[in-house]
């Protein structure tokens, strides 16, 4: 049986090295100016979205053209700050959703060829340890425990 191998890569390890120092020192330039949120507080907060963008935008213009009608409770320059912050950081996080995705997607795609060559590999060591090869039997009792099938139970059934 053979299969479709559809990544064949081998990234130099200078070339990892260089990305993984570039990352670094993005994230240090970046970080006195980010922070950080816990589960709750991602929940609990507004979300910008596509929409809501534009209309963040407009008020901007707004605000900056008619500031009369900026309630007295609003720290316009607050409003102001966070605004050019989103649309300062907008385009790195989109940025690095697209590299985040694209490494994700490669680790997939070459982790999926691999398992698949490993189970070949521990097929074709059970059938050897079956026919009674000998140098075969302590690669596949090694390898058996990695391949535990678990038990499919169901939970019983409540009425």
């Amino acid at each position: 049986m053979s299969t479709k191998n559809q990544i064949s890569i081998d990234i130099p390890k200078t070339v990892i090295a260089d990305v993984t120092d570039k990352l670094q020192e993005c994230r240090t330039l970046l970080a006195p100016y980010l922070q950080g949120l816990t589960v709750a507080e991602r929940k609990s907060l507004f979300k910008m979205g596509d929409k809501t963008v534009a209309t963040v935008q407009k008020v901007k213009d707004y605000v900056e053209t008619n500031p009369e009608f900026a309630p007295a409770y609003m720290n316009k320059e607050e409003f102001l700050k966070d605004e050019a912050l989103v649309t300062t950081l907008s385009p790195l996080g989109n940025l690095a959703d697209q590299l985040a995705s694209d490494i994700s997607d490669t680790i997939i795609l070459a982790g999926s060829e691999a398992l698949a060559a490993a189970l070949f590999y521990y097929g074709t060591t059970k059938e050897a340890a079956d026919r009674g090869i000998a140098t075969a039997g302590p690669i596949y009792d090694d390898l058996k425990q990695r391949f535990v099938q678990r038990s499919r139970r169901f939970p019983p059934a409540t009425e």
